[in-house]
């Protein structure tokens, strides 16, 4: 049980994010939850996730390219609960195109939203914790920040540079009882994986049905997508007090890509 912790989930309202915000409040976690949508949906995903358990349930809107508006999210939640425990730094963009036709804006957009936010998210949680004497930093990272593929210059770059701050963090605070952990999923079926399923089939040349059989699940020895549910649970683990002395790592989950 998490009660009396307080969570901020980046990129919350749909997908993984949605996925560990509904564990961490059924864990009588407060949860904050962090993302775009329509306010009524929001409105309705706060009801839904605040009934799950004895913690509190809110939504802070913070545009996540932007660092002012992500640090001062930070200090919102903390000035609200006393604190802040747990940051899951989940929020995540991507765009699949040949390097030559990378839009300048979305490299930009990409960095700033999967590496930048979580170094701001960070670093104004950090002090936060280090005062309590406990703190869970999850990096929602992906096996791309192990291994590479073609036409995912931003992402791809973005995620090994959270592989690196993962470790930077842990060595840091290593002696403030404070963990920073990154785990690595291989192709879960969330609305950003969707997404690019068209403009891979683009720039390969091939169909819709070619790019999931022959290329994400190639990918994976078990030929499965790794569910919400799965990296919801483990991310879930990773902030419980038996998951103290795990920090630094890089965790995969990712039906075996990473073992050839």
């Amino acid at each position: 049980m998490l009660n009396n912790r307080t969570a901020l989930v980046t990129g919350s309202t749909s997908g993984i994010g949605l996925g560990i915000a509904e564990q961490l409040a059924a864990n009588d976690a407060n949860v904050v939850i962090n993302g775009f949508g329509d306010a009524d949906e929001i409105a309705a995903i706060v009801a839904r996730l605040d009934a799950l358990g004895s913690g509190r349930v809110a939504y802070g809107a913070a545009d996540m390219r932007d660092a002012d508006a992500v640090r001062a999210l930070v200090e919102q939640v903390a000035a609200d609960h006393g604190g802040i425990d747990i940051l899951v730094n989940n929020a995540g963009i991507q765009h699949v195109a040949p390097i030559e036709e990378f839009p300048v804006e979305k490299w930009n957009d990409i960095i700033a939203i999967n590496l930048s936010s979580a170094f701001h998210a960070s670093a104004a949680a950090v002090p936060h914790m280090k005062r309590a004497g406990f703190g869970r930093i999850v990096m929602m990272a992906s096996a791309h920040a192990l291994v590479a593929s073609p036409f995912k210059a931003a992402y791809v770059a973005a995620k090994h540079g959270i592989a690196g701050l993962t470790k930077t963090l842990a060595l840091e605070l290593a002696e403030h009882h404070v963990t920073c952990n990154a785990i690595c999923p291989g192709y879960v079926y969330t609305p950003l994986v969707e997404r690019q399923i068209p403009d891979t089939a683009k720039a390969r040349g091939i169909s819709e049905e070619e790019v999931k059989r022959d290329v994400l699940l190639a990918a994976q020895p078990t030929r499965e997508f790794v569910t919400i549910e799965q990296v919801a649970a483990l991310a879930l683990y990773l902030c419980r007090p038996e998951a103290a002395q795990i920090t630094g790592t890089t965790l995969s989950m990712d039906g075996g890509w990473t073992a050839r």
